[in-house]
């Protein structure tokens, strides 16, 4: 997928006069984008990324620059966005919102190994423990009042089975966790799946691609990573890989009562969220650009995992 906005040389250059970077040496596109157009910028100082945004809701950039913002200023592996000669991070530039980023160094790791569960593990845990006096506010976009009020949109493209799975999983989740949970709040990343860091071997170089940040219920956003850094294809829990990245997130922020009774239902929501979303975007909501839909079932089979074996409680 090539990006969807380009740019020449003299607009990258030009753009860069906005800031103390250096002049442009080379600009290359980055074919991975889903739903921004991403660069390469090599200055004669820097290694940056610029990302043009093209959807979604755009008057919440400014969100996402104050958490990167915070975050970087407390030292957590992530990519603080720059700023202009007069202070102001998010710019213009060929009629889209855009921003400058630090290269981080690495790449995305396809089987991570125990040292990257646990690095990723201790930098959630990190994050989270600096995120709870983040002052921004979002409301999670994806949690459970959006499943209350999106899953009757795919019940019709469903098995029997497969909706019995949803509606009874809708069913328990309300009654767990529809009232306030009284569960430990803070900014979350929302996505941390494995393509969204970069390590080199088994240093984590970054998080990256904070585009669903919000706030809400920090175990929401671990049992996102759980899900996609420790299940076997067929869905089953990978233990040792489990077990890395609890333990060294306990490390950095122990849980609470609270969190240990609700973790195994938090876990089971977030293969659901990935399932309807998934859904969606096959059958209701196709993407605005020629992309290749992730397969749903994928998730239908982790969230089955779960209900079946349960995961490890959480450490006390």
């Amino acid at each position: 997928m090539a990006v969807f906005t380009p740019l020449s040389d003299e607009q990258v250059a030009s753009f860069l006069q906005r800031f103390d970077a250096g002049q442009l040496v080379e600009l290359a596109e980055v074919s991975s984008g889903t739903e921004n157009s991403t660069f390469f910028v090599t200055t004669d100082r820097h290694a940056l990324v610029l990302t043009l945004f093209e959807q979604g809701e755009q008057e919440e950039l400014p969100f996402f620059v104050e958490l990167l913002d915070y975050l970087s200023a407390r030292d957590l592996p992530v990519p603080g966005p720059l700023h202009d000669h007069g202070g102001v991070a998010l710019q213009r530039l060929a009629d889209r919102p855009a921003l400058l980023f630090p290269r981080l160094p690495g790449s995305h790791p396809d089987q991570p190994s125990l040292a990257q569960c646990s690095a990723i593990g201790a930098a959630l845990g990190r994050l989270h423990h600096a995120s709870q006096t983040f002052p921004g506010h979002r409301p999670n976009p994806r949690d459970l009042r959006w499943i209350k009020a999106r899953h009757a949109q795919v019940m019709a493209y469903l098995c029997d089975k497969d909706q019995t799975l949803m509606l009874d999983e809708v069913d328990a989740y309300h009654a767990e966790l529809g009232q306030d949970t009284g569960l430990p709040q803070g900014a979350l990343h929302g996505d941390l799946f494995r393509d969204n860091t970069l390590f080199d071997g088994d240093e984590l170089g970054g998080l990256i691609d904070f585009y669903n940040g919000c706030t809400g219920d920090l175990i929401f956003d671990l049992a996102i990573v759980i899900n996609d850094w420790c299940s076997h294809a067929d869905g089953s829990l990978d233990q040792p890989r489990y077990d890395a990245i609890i333990t060294h997130y306990a490390a950095e922020r122990p849980f609470n009562a609270r969190e240990r009774e609700l973790w195994p239902m938090m876990v089971r929501m977030t293969a659901l969220r990935y399932w309807l979303s998934r859904l969606l975007v096959v059958y209701v909501d196709p993407p605005a650009h020629a992309l290749t839909p992730k397969d749903p079932h994928q998730y239908r089979d982790i969230l089955r995992a779960r209900i079946a074996n349960g995961v490890p409680a959480l450490p006390a």
